[in-house]
């Protein structure tokens, strides 16, 4: 008797078992047949939320992952207890949501730099999402579109919505259609009312929801993928925190802030660190305003971090 060989989403990660969304529309449970891994990271999990898989039905009914697409991109995270091991959080993404607040808590802007060199690294692109706006007052504000006109100016959109009164909502739906797009944040930023804002029908909602238990670790991270219902899906992601800036050599770091790549092409030696050379072009663009000094900064931090050779949580 011939199985057949299907293709399909993987939306939810249970452990053990695994559901897939076939092209047909099916919920399949599935199990891994085989020993995948990744080139190059020792993970915990082989397959991850967003993975385009082929699956297999033996005879006795049960469905096997057989085969895993090539990942166009992906994102881990470190557990935090310093293990080798990573967690695949979402693959094959469109775009990462950087959701942010301005005040009621602040998102501090080092946080927001690690983020967005981050993305960088693992060829994601990120879009700025500056949420509560109905909270702010003038100042608020002003500090508001600051942060607008520095990250936009660097080239990263930018939307202010409110997920409360719907202020700049459907600029933010527009943006998900026909996209898979991962939610990040620190928590208090309202990702979940923004969420549910998103997706105000239950049905849309696949309840996919993975759980990964750390060794050693008391915590449990959940995974979710949701159908928006316009040809996207939302990756939601709690308990992002514990990845960060974690095998970035340092002459790569720059690469991951885009316009101070820019304009280290004019620095006088190539393997320019734009931190103690002369005739750096970085250092005289942020002294002549083209580089943002809290970009300066950030991008010295994780500098700094490589300098004492130790893994320390971007946020």
């Amino acid at each position: 008797m011939h199985t057949q060989v299907k293709s399909g989403l993987v939306v939810r990660n249970t452990g053990s078992w695994y559901v897939v969304r076939t092209e047909d529309g099916c919920l399949v449970e599935c199990k891994v047949k085989g020993n995948f891994r990744l080139k190059g990271i020792k993970s915990t999990n082989p397959v991850a939320v967003g993975d385009h898989v082929d699956i297999r039905m033996n005879n006795e009914g049960t469905a096997f992952i057989v085969h895993i697409h090539d990942r166009r991109n992906y994102i881990v995270r470190k557990p935090s207890n310093l293990s080798k091991q990573l967690h695949v959080i979402g693959a094959n993404l469109d775009q990462s949501f950087l959701i942010v607040t301005v005040n009621h808590p602040e998102t501090s802007l080092e946080f927001i730099d690690r983020f967005l060199a981050t993305s960088e690294a693992y060829s994601v692109p990120v879009r700025i999402v500056i949420n509560k706006t109905d909270l702010y007052d003038d100042t608020d504000k002003a500090r508001m579109e600051a942060m607008v006109s520095l990250y936009a100016g660097i080239g990263y959109e930018c939307f202010t919505v409110s997920a409360v009164t719907g202020d700049g909502m459907d600029a933010l739906r527009a943006s998900l259609a026909g996209r898979v797009t991962l939610f990040s944040g620190n928590s208090g930023v309202g990702k979940s009312t923004l969420l549910n804002a998103l997706l105000p029908h239950a049905g849309a909602r696949t309840g996919a929801i993975s759980e990964v238990h750390d060794k050693g670790m008391h915590t449990t991270t959940f995974s979710e993928m949701y159908d928006t219902g316009t040809g996207g899906y939302i990756i939601d992601t709690p308990g992002i925190k514990g990845f960060g800036t974690f095998d970035m050599r340092q002459e790569e770091v720059s690469h991951y802030f885009p316009e101070i790549f820019r304009e280290a092409a004019s620095c006088r030696y190539g393997n320019c660190t734009h931190r103690h050379e002369p005739g750096c072009a970085v250092k005289a663009a942020v002294e002549q305003g083209r580089i943002g000094a809290t970009r300066y900064k950030s991008y010295l931090s994780i500098m700094e971090d490589e300098d004492e050779g130790k893994y320390r949580a971007a946020y």
